[in-house]
């Protein structure tokens, strides 16, 4: 699977990461991911990222993000990666999964909209790596590569 040429979907975790000077390596890894989703208009995130990624940036941040750098980061780099919003569809889809794959909710969510948004890859260090939901993988984008 070539993971640069397939749709991917990008957890909340890739974001928080991409602000993390203190590691430096996941936030290169993070930065070339969100570079690559922008660029190639092949990645893709939900309302929950938004949500998640503004709760975490505004509030727990050793720096905080000031509302208007978190203004601007929303409109140059989350909106145009949004395309997954709320909805009956999305909520019973996230239901089957948590039942299928006995995830939380929260993450059922992201794996739902992953499959909504027709990725093949889910980039997340929160779920296992390598694992197969239909017809998605996830892949922990910060393991060492053989």
């Amino acid at each position: 699977m070539n993971s640069m040429k397939d749709k991917f979907f990008i957890d909340t975790n890739i974001f928080v990461y991409s602000f993390n000077s203190e590691n430096p390596e996941k936030q290169q890894k993070s930065h070339a991911i969100i570079r690559n989703a922008l660029m190639n208009r092949k990645g893709c995130i939900s309302y929950q990222v938004i949500q998640e990624f503004i709760n975490v940036a505004t509030r727990k941040f050793v720096v905080p993000l000031s509302f208007d750098d978190c203004k601007k980061y929303f409109d140059k780099v989350l909106t145009p990666l949004c395309d997954q919003y709320p909805g009956i569809c999305l909520y019973q889809s996230a239901m089957d999964v948590m039942e299928r794959w006995r995830f939380s909710f929260y993450d059922s969510l992201i794996v739902a909209a992953a499959l909504q948004s027709d990725c093949r890859i889910l980039y997340s260090e929160d779920l296992q790596h390598n694992q197969k939901i239909r017809s998605l993988t996830v892949v922990n984008p910060f393991l060492e590569s053989p």
